[in-house]
């Protein structure tokens, strides 16, 4: 599995397709709209220094098969969100996710220095599952807060420290 940069127009185009889809962006939450995230944004995001995207392939073979994200990369107080969408469904139940999840932690907590990594995911939504397995604490929780298809769900809210981190 590689993580790589979402700097090539392939890449930024595929990235937004996999985020444009109902079947995904129904669990984000991309600027508080409740709607799914414009090119421009997904763009804007690779650009911005308080994000970072990289797809990620599956183990035998280059051809990405999601994307993963830390967001609302905070330098000063060293903290970051992290989220992942697994674009090519047929990968489902095999791990990748997780992996792309971890292999993104380890990479903010080395490379950016960050010293708490915080996720959310929607209750029972596989997302829960990935944020166990990748060792997150739940913090709390926020009451029904995020609509799917017209029912109102909690969010799960989980954290993560360097020391609790262990790579997948």
């Amino acid at each position: 599995m590689k993580l790589l940069p979402v700097d090539r127009p392939d890449l930024l185009a595929l990235a937004t397709s996999w985020l444009t889809r109902e079947e995904n962006w129904k669990w984000l939450d991309f600027g508080g709209t409740g709607q799914p995230p414009t090119p421009a944004l997904v763009k804007i995001m690779t650009q911005l220094d308080t994000s970072l995207l990289r797809v990620f392939t599956a183990d035998d073979d280059v051809t990405p098969i999601g994307v993963a994200g830390l967001t609302h990369i905070h330098r000063q107080f060293k903290t970051a969100s992290v989220w992942v969408v697994l674009g090519d469904k047929s990968h489902a139940r095999q791990g990748y996710s997780t992996r792309a999840y971890s292999k993104l932690i380890t990479l903010g907590f080395h490379e950016l220095g960050l010293e708490a990594i915080n996720t959310w995911a929607v209750e029972h939504n596989v997302s829960v599952e990935i944020g166990h397995r990748a060792n997150f604490h739940l913090i709390g929780r926020q009451r029904r807060c995020h609509w799917v298809d017209g029912k109102p769900y909690d969010r799960l809210l989980f954290d993560l420290l360097p020391s609790e981190h262990r790579e997948l």
